[in-house]
């Protein structure tokens, strides 16, 4: 079975690395060849075009492609949470009192169209601004949101850890929203929102349904091994590359981002609708609003898996 993921090392993809690395996937007598499409769309392209069987994606793109008509359904959930957090630069914004403050200036996300473009755009019509208030400035990369942010050609930045710890760890970065956490998530959205999944075509799901049931079992194994995780469990399990070069701060942000994760692959029950409603919210005419959301995953293996392992 071959699976795409882009930027593998991700937090929110971190589940599927605990299932590879700890033989997990094996253990069920699975044959996962994990693939990294490092190109913004590849994984997705991959999973449509039949390269793959599965993706670990955003639960965002399923709900996306079920309002063209596709059904690529969630059968698990890795994160409960986006892991995402705004905020602003204590040097260039040394008054910022709102995010009306936001206004003029300069927001680095990591795509346009992105969790981090989506939530900006959320927090900003909540605070009754116009989507053209801020300059979006997308930046992938980590290492270029870094500099750009350091250097002062960003005012604020909407990303992901451990890039988010690192700012805050040098006192470089005021947080305005953070939903590494289920409370923030919710201040933010309204609700739960559903972020990393695993998808497979409703053809695929219909016809191999034992190796989806296994490939469920092997990724809620690895949500709840990472509820208890410690830093020598993540120093043995994780990629050296992945910790790019400063293991502390690796460990510190994975604290942080430990309640973002799902703790047993479920879709929690206002999950579809908080999605929706968000991916609408900037288009009237969207067709997201007819999309049947009960198409867009099942619980039904996650539930089995949740059992078998006490999760």
């Amino acid at each position: 079975m071959a699976l795409a993921v882009e930027n593998r090392s991700a937090f929110c993809y971190l589940p599927l690395t605990v299932a590879e690395r700890l033989g997990y996937f094996a253990a069920e007598g699975l044959d996962v060849q994990v693939r990294e499409m490092p190109e913004p769309g590849h994984a997705l392209q991959a999973l449509l075009t039949g390269g793959v069987q599965a993706l670990s994606g955003t639960y965002g793109s399923v709900v996306s492609l079920r309002a063209r008509g596709e059904t690529y359904p969630s059968i698990v959930v890795q994160g409960r949470a986006p892991q995402l957090v705004l905020g602003v630069s204590r040097k260039a914004m040394p008054g910022f009192r709102d995010l009306r403050d936001l206004r003029g200036h300069k927001v680095a996300v990591t795509a346009i169209g992105s969790g981090s473009h989506r939530m900006t755009q959320t927090l900003l019509s909540a605070a009754r601004l116009p989507a053209d208030a801020v300059q979006y400035v997308p930046l992938s990369s980590p290492t270029a949101a870094l500099a750009n942010f350091r250097n002062g050609l960003v005012d604020a930045i909407c990303y992901t850890d451990p890039l988010i710890t690192e700012l805050e760890q040098s006192g470089e970065l005021r947080v305005v929203a953070d939903t590494r956490t289920v409370r923030g998530n919710a201040e933010v959205f309204g609700g739960p929102m559903p972020a990393g999944c695993l998808s497979v075509s409703s053809e695929y799901l219909a016809s191999h349904p034992a190796e989806c049931q296994a490939m469920v079992d092997a990724m809620v194994r690895a949500l709840k091994w990472l509820q208890t995780a410690g830093p020598s469990d993540i120093n043995r399990t994780v990629p050296e590359s992945y910790f790019h070069g400063d293991r502390a701060l690796y460990l510190a942000a994975f604290s942080r981002a430990r309640e973002g994760w799902s703790t047993d692959g479920v879709m929690p029950d206002a999950g579809p609708n908080t999605m929706a409603r968000v991916l609408s919210r900037f288009d009237d005419a969207s067709p997201l609003r007819q999309v049947d959301l009960a198409q867009t995953f099942t619980n039904s293996m996650a539930l089995k898996a949740k059992a078998r392992f006490r999760a």
